[in-house]
Order: structure tokens, then sequence, then C-alpha cells
């Protein structure tokens, strides 16, 4: 039988299953479609939101956990995850985390009050604190035959649909503009752009579209 602190709050008992080895704190609350099991922890006055599958993950005071997976890994305090969200081995997330929907952690940490908020993939890197993840951002983290690391600084912006291509270091309030390619390191506060300036050939839809039809 599972250890539970005062309070727990089983919104539909018949659909939640927890096993014999989890703990779970005091005042937390679970609603219904939640599997839970293996070694994990909960800490008090967390929400486990319905749809959740969670296995040998430590969950921090003040988790929201919404629709979401997570193996073998590490949630901090206030932090909150999902919807449609997945942690992966060794994912590691620091205090007042936001993780939201569509977004992948594996083998990586993640510092306090840094936000990937959509669809995104983080792999085999280290971000810092207070840093922000755009919408379609990429670790690339494998060049076919080897996995590389990443380090991202405190206080960094790395804008939407980003390839940072591992190995490489991204030093501390470095700005990442939107639909960036990184494959070099970067310097404390550097601003780095790599777009390709699109080429208007006017009129030309007419045909395209036409042939589409």
């Amino acid at each position: 039988m599972y250890q539970a602190g005062k309070n727990l709050k089983l919104m539909d008992e018949k659909s939640i299953f927890i096993g014999d080895e989890v703990v779970i704190g005091e005042n937390v609350t679970i609603y219904e479609n939640n599997r839970i099991e293996g070694k994990t922890v909960i800490g008090d006055h967390c929400v486990l939101l319905p749809n959740n599958f969670i296995r040998d993950t430590v969950l921090g005071n003040g988790v929201t956990f919404n629709h979401s997976q997570s193996e073998n890994a590490v949630v901090g305090d206030e932090t909150s995850v999902g919807p449609f969200a997945r942690l992966r081995p060794n994912a590691r997330l620091g205090k007042k985390v936001k993780i939201g929907n569509f977004v992948e952690v594996k083998n990586a940490t993640v510092g306090d009050g840094t936000a990937v908020s959509h669809l995104a993939y983080v792999g085999d890197c280290d971000v810092g604190t207070g840093c922000n993840i755009g919408c379609g951002a990429i670790f690339v983290n494998y060049d076919g035959k080897a996995k590389h690391r990443t380090h991202v600084g405190d206080n960094c912006f790395i804008g939407s649909n980003c390839n940072v291509i591992a190995p490489v270091k991204i030093q501390t309030n470095s700005y990442i503009c939107a639909g960036t390619t990184v494959t070099e390191d970067t310097v404390n506060g550097d601003f780095v752009i790599g777009r390709v300036r699109p080429e208007v050939k006017a009129g030309r839809a007419v045909q395209y579209l036409k042939e589409v039809k």
C-alpha cells in the first residue's frame, strides 16, 4: 500500500492506480485516469490533473501535472507540466519552470524560472535560469553516430523555430532570433540572427495555385 499524508483527495478512485512504493505528501489532489508507479515521490500541495502517467519521478511541492508522462525525472517546486508533455529519463526541472504542451525533455536540466511553453525538444542539454525557449525550438543532439550536449546560460532568449546544433555553448544573456540555426558558441550578451532573406516573384503565385487546383 502506498504512503500518503493528510488530506489526499482522489477524485475518482476507480480510475486511479497508485503503486505500492509511491509516497504522497499532504494536501495532494489527484484527478481521474492517473497511473502513478515505481519509486515516485509526490510533494505537498501537488495537483495531478486528469490523464497522467508517472513512474520513478520526484515531484516537489506545489507541482501541477496535466495530461502528461514522466519517467525517471525530477520536478522542482511550483513547476507546471503539460498538457501533452513528456519527461524522459534524466529530465531535471528546477523551481517555477513551465513545460507546456507538446514539449519533450530528455537527459536535460532546466533552470529555475525557465519557460518552454510549447512544441519544443530539449534533449541532452543544460539550460540556465530565467530563459525562454520558443515554440518549435529544437536542441539537435544527434549527428547520426553520437549524442552531443548543449549548454545554455542564464537569462537567454531562444526564439521560435531555432535549431541549436550540439555541441555548442550559448552564454548568459544571449538572444537567438527566431528561425536561426546556431552552430557556433556565443559570448555573453550576443545577438544572433541567421535567416535567408525571402525572394519575392511578383504575380507568380497564380501559376502555382492553378496547378494545385
